[in-house]
C-alpha cells in the first residue's frame, strides 16, 4: 500500500495505557525521542499493540506545527527538536522539511508563518504534533 502521508517514522511501543474507548500509546522513535499517540482501544487490539511492538508513526504534514524553540504551557505533548532542511513556498502555503533525530518530518504551514518565524535552511525548530493526530501502523 502506498500512502500520501509524508511523515512516517519507525519506532517501538514503550507502553499502552487503555481507557474506556481510547488508549494512549507511548512510542520511542528510531532517533530516541518519545511520542504519544491517542488511538482507539479497538485499533490497539486489532494491531496487537503491546510493549516492544514495532510500529510506524504516521502524521499528515498539515498536522505538524513549527515553533522556534520548546513551548511550555501547551497541551501538545509531542515536541520534536530539529532543523529546517528545506523550504518550498507557493502562493499561500509552504512545505518545510525538518530533519529530526532518526528521520525527517514535513510541515505544511502558511508562507506568512515561514516569514514571521524567520525560517531558513538550517534554522532550529521544534515540530509540534497533537497526540490525536498521530496514527500507528504495523507491518
Amino acid at each position: 500500500m502506498s500512502l500520501s502521508i509524508r511523515n512516517q517514522i519507525a519506532g517501538t511501543v514503550l507502553s499502552v495505557t487503555p481507557g474506556e474507548v481510547m488508549a494512549t500509546v507511548r512510542t520511542r522513535l528510531a532517533g530516541g525521542q518519545d511520542i504519544t499517540a491517542a488511538i482507539t482501544l479497538e485499533a490497539v487490539k486489532e494491531l496487537g499493540l503491546a510493549e516492544g511492538a514495532e510500529v510506524t508513526a504516521l502524521v499528515k504534514s498539515t498536522e505538524v506545527s513549527l515553533a522556534t524553540g520548546p513551548v511550555q504551557g501547551l497541551s501538545i505533548r509531542n515536541q520534536l527538536p530539529g532543523s529546517v532542511a528545506d523550504i518550498a513556498t507557493g502562493g499561500a502555503m509552504a512545505s518545510v522539511k525538518v530533519s529530526v533525530e532518526g528521520g525527517e518530518l514535513t510541515a505544511a504551514i502558511t508562507k506568512d508563518a515561514v516569514a514571521d518565524l524567520g525560517l531558513t535552511t538550517g534554522s532550529s525548530v521544534v515540530a509540534l504534533i497533537k497526540s490525536t493526530e498521530i496514527s500507528l501502523a504495523t507491518a
